[in-house]
Order: C-alpha cells, then sequence, then structure tokens
C-alpha cells in the first residue's frame, strides 16, 4: 500500500496556489498505482511535527500497513530541517521508500547533503516568511489600522477602512453598564448583578449569546477602547500556533509584551473619561467594597484603614462586660495575614454616625466635595507610591552599574570564570526586569489616582438621588452606597478621622 501526504498551509494556499487537489493528483500520478491511502493536513502549518495526517502516516508505518511514501516536496513534509530528518530515519528503519515528485534524492552522501540543504532552505524560507509578516502586520497597525476584527462590543469592524465604527446599540449597552457600575441606583448591585441585569433584559453578548458572565462585563469597565485607546502589538503569542497538538503541560502560554511596545489604535470614544476613571477607581477597591456578605452588614465596611499601622479595618462582633458590642478594628487573626496590626479598635455606632454626618453636610453642598479632594490630594495616604516609584528608579540604576562593574572587572583579566560572568549579567538582567515591571505598575497608579478625581457630574448624580429620596426614606442600603459614591477611603489616627473623596 502506497502512502500519499499533502499539506497545506494558510499562506501557502493564497499565495502560491498548492492546492490540495492538485498535489494529491500529482502524488498519484508518481505513485502509479490505485492502491493509495491519502494522508490530508489542510490549513496546518509545517513547523510542527505533530500534525493529525502526518501523525497517521507515521502510526500506519510503523504497523506495516505502508510499503511507500509520495510526497510532493520535501517541505510539504516539514518546514523544519530536524523534524525532516526526523520522518526519513523512521522510514529508512522501517525499511520504507520515501519519494518526492519534484525531485529525487540519491541514497548517497552527496544525496544526504541536497536532501539536507533543501530543508535548511525550506526552514530558512519558513523563517522569512514569519519575518516578513510580522513586520507587516506592525507597520500596518503603526498606521493606525486594525489587523482583524476583534470582536471588541460596542463597535463593528470597517473592513474597507480597517477600523472601528462605533455600532450605537451596542454602545448604549456599554454606557448603561459604566452607568450602573458607577452611580446609585436600586436596580442592580455590582459587576454581577449587572451581568444579571443584561440577562435578564435579553440583551445579547457580542458572540449572541442569552447569558452574560461577571467577566465579561468586568472587562467592558477596563476596556480602555471606550475613551479611545485601543493597543496592538499587546500580546506576544508566539510558539502558540501548535498548542493543539500539545499536551496540556507543554503548551506555551500568551504574555503580555512591555509597555512600551504596544501600538495605540485611535477609535471612536463611547465613554466619558471622568466616568471611565471612576470605574477603574471602583474596580481597585471592588475586592474591599463588596467583599461577601456576612450576618451583619457594617456601613464603613472596605472603606476603613488604621493610621498608624495600615492595615485596614473590619467590622466585627465581640463581648465586652458581658455585652455583645459591634466594632471595627485592624487585628488580622487568619492563618497567613502578613500584618497583624496594631490592635486599634474602634465602635461602630462612634464612627458610623460622624462619618455619615459628614456626607450629609457634603451632599447638601455639593461644591465643598471637591474642596475637600483637592486639599485631600497633597496629603494622600498613597504617597508612598511616589517614595516607591523613586526607590524602583534608583534600584533600576544600581542593577545597571552592576552590569557595567561586573564586565569591566571581566575585561580587566582578573581570575573571573566566563560562565560567572554570564550567570551574574542574567541575574542582573532578571532582576531589572522585575523592578521595571513593578515600576511600570506604580506609574499606571499614579496615573490612575491623578485621572480619577471624582467628577462635577458624578457628585451631582450623588446629591441628586440623595434629594430624591430624602435623608429620613435612605434605608442602610442606600447610605452605604452613598457612601461610597463620595469616599475613597477612611483612615483612624487615634481620635481623628480622615475621609479622603475621590
Amino acid at each position: 500500500m502506497v502512502g500519499i501526504y499533502v499539506r497545506v498551509s494558510t499562506e501557502e494556499s493564497a499565495k502560491r496556489g498548492y492546492s490540495i487537489k492538485d498535489q494529491i493528483q500529482d502524488c498519484r500520478k508518481k505513485a502509479a498505482t490505485d492502491e493509495i491511502m491519502e494522508y490530508i493536513d489542510e490549513g496546518i502549518s509545517g513547523e510542527f511535527l505533530d500534525r493529525p495526517g502526518l501523525s497517521k502516516l507515521r502510526e500506519d508505518i510503523r504497523k506495516g500497513l505502508i510499503t511507500k511514501v509520495v510526497c510532493l516536496d520535501p517541505d510539504r513534509l516539514s518546514r523544519k530541517l530536524m523534524n525532516q530528518l526526523i520522518v526519513t530515519e523512521e522510514l529508512d528503519r522501517q525499511g520504507v521508500p520515501l519519494l518526492f515528485v519534484n525531485g529525487e534524492y540519491a541514497r548517497t552522501p552527496e544525496g544526504q547533503l541536497f536532501y539536507s540543504m533543501r530543508g535548511a532552505i525550506s526552514e530558512f524560507e519558513k523563517a522569512k516568511i514569519n519575518e516578513r509578516m510580522t513586520r507587516g502586520r506592525k507597520q500596518k497597525a503603526r498606521q493606525g489600522k486594525l489587523l482583524r476584527d476583534f470582536q471588541v462590543y460596542g463597535y463593528d469592524y470597517d473592513k474597507e477602512k480597517e477600523s472601528f465604527v462605533i455600532h450605537d446599540q451596542e454602545a448604549e449597552v456599554v454606557r448603561l453598564i459604566f452607568t450602573l457600575f458607577t452611580q446609585p441606583n436600586n436596580r442592580v448591585k455590582g459587576i454581577n448583578g449587572i451581568a444579571h441585569y443584561l440577562t435578564e433584559q435579553g440583551i445579547p453578548t457580542k458572540r449572541g449569546a442569552n447569558v452574560w458572565h461577571r467577566q465579561v462585563v468586568r472587562q467592558i469597565l477596563m476596556n480602555r477602547a471606550y475613551i479611545g485607546e485601543f493597543y496592538q502589538n499587546k500580546w506576544n503569542t508566539e510558539g502558540m500556533l501548535g498548542n493543539k497538538f500539545k499536551p496540556s503541560e507543554e503548551r506555551v502560554q500568551m504574555r503580555m509584551r512591555p509597555k512600551e511596545e504596544w501600538i495605540k489604535i485611535p477609535c471612536p470614544p463611547i465613554v466619558d473619561e471622568a466616568v471611565f476613571y471612576h470605574a477603574q477607581s471602583l474596580l481597585k477597591e471592588s475586592r474591599r467594597r463588596w467583599a461577601k456578605k456576612g450576618k451583619r452588614e457594617y456601613l464603613l465596611s472596605g472603606l476603613i484603614r488604621c493610621g498608624e499601622c495600615h492595615n485596614t479595618m473590619t467590622g466585627r462582633k465581640v463581648k465586652n462586660w458581658g455585652k455583645y458590642v459591634y466594632e471595627y478594628t485592624d487585628v488580622k487573626n487568619y492563618a497567613g495575614a502578613k500584618h497583624r496590626g496594631c490592635g486599634k479598635r474602634v465602635k461602630c455606632e462612634e464612627l458610623d454616625q460622624p462619618v455619615w454626618e459628614q456626607i450629609v453636610r457634603w451632599l447638601d453642598h455639593p461644591g465643598e466635595i471637591a474642596v475637600v479632594a483637592e486639599e485631600m490630594s497633597e496629603t494622600s495616604p498613597s504617597t508612598w507610591e511616589e517614595m516607591e516609584t523613586k526607590r524602583l528608579e534608583k534600584e533600576i540604576e544600581k542593577t545597571k552599574e552592576g552590569r557595567k562593574r561586573v564586565l569591566n572587572l571581566f575585561a580587566q583579566g582578573l581570575d573571573i570564570a566566563e560562565e560567572e560572568v554570564r550567570e551574574s549579567i542574567q541575574e542582573l538582567k532578571e532582576k531589572e526586569e522585575q523592578l521595571r515591571v513593578r515600576l511600570r505598575e506604580m506609574k499606571e497608579i499614579i496615573t490612575n489616582r491623578d485621572k480619577s478625581q471624582y467628577s462635577q457630574e458624578l457628585t451631582q448624580e450623588a446629591v441628586t438621588y440623595y434629594f430624591s429620596k430624602g435623608e429620613k426614606d435612605l434605608t442602610f442600603a442606600d447610605k452605604k452606597e452613598l457612601i461610597r459614591q463620595v469616599v475613597r477611603e477612611i483612615t483612624v489616627h487615634g481620635n481623628r478621622v480622615e475621609i479622603y473623596t475621590f
């Protein structure tokens, strides 16, 4: 039985016309027999050895079902020289001849040399194709064009202009999501509530699904495309093409490229920047703010921090002189707590009432919120971020100087092994990269913090909601929500309490 192996990848079928039908026809002529089994890999790159058709052919050869193999060309067998040689050696061990339509290679040293040279050229050609395609995609992206339809909710893809255009109905849903998340209301609470609400309303997702998941809503809230910033070349997917042919433990993971390599593509904005940055602030605090509810709710849960040890303060019920009282404390008794806290304790009634009274005063005079926010920005509890940024910058400079010193010592001919020099430089490079990642995170935190000032429009929304209900008609949940629309953090210093607004 003669086995015919044919393969075509996407770029070859488009550019060179190596159709499956033509390959089979030419291989059948070469085989000159009707006793043929066809092994086909369609739309699969020759870069990888594990391919369904080729794997089946190799298995049948081991079983003795195939006595001869016919292929159009060595690069149909594989685009990598090593893989070509592996398959060829397997065939030689089984005594199965390998014939090519385009050329014959004698079983001589010269023939093997030409065969190997042809394989090396094919591998080089594949690498050049990949390099040209990558360079072309980057150049296209730098011209402000989209490489493909990224299926971003709220936008359609204009094939002619290769750009985003706003999908009006979806854009309205995007604005609704941001409104429900950033403004006080009685309809939904948090990301999970928004997902349930959209599902109940029968609004389809981008892919037409009837069910919204909380992670999809979170991705929409975090997507900077909605303020006119879309990034290409953000993710490094090199080596992932063959993942479907590999076991899970060997699959290549997608990695994020350094931010300086991202290519920004302008797109029409859907959401106002003030609303977007306010949503980012709420998202950062969401784990604290909307943690799993206990048996008793606390008005200021997720907002309070100790001014001395900087631990968050949580509500709890304790027994004091035979009576149960509710308090906020910074004590962390759970296993694995990094900081146990300094033991600060404040009764809920002694903190909840004065904080709420201050919020009421601000809601009655909303102009004061902006003044307080400006004053607090100078004494923000996040000034450590600026200090950490400076420290990281100094550490990066130290690692650079360290690499220079190692190279200088080696150049001076000191008794240092070359391998030790390589290891030292590699360690310093890895340390520098870790520091740079941390520095980028710090700078992003500072940027988002600086941009996330609570806008006058959002303040007015909270004020309008407050006056529409009236203080007497506000429920505990209403008060809790209103506080979170105005307050970013509450810091307790002894008998002094500082309230930080957005």
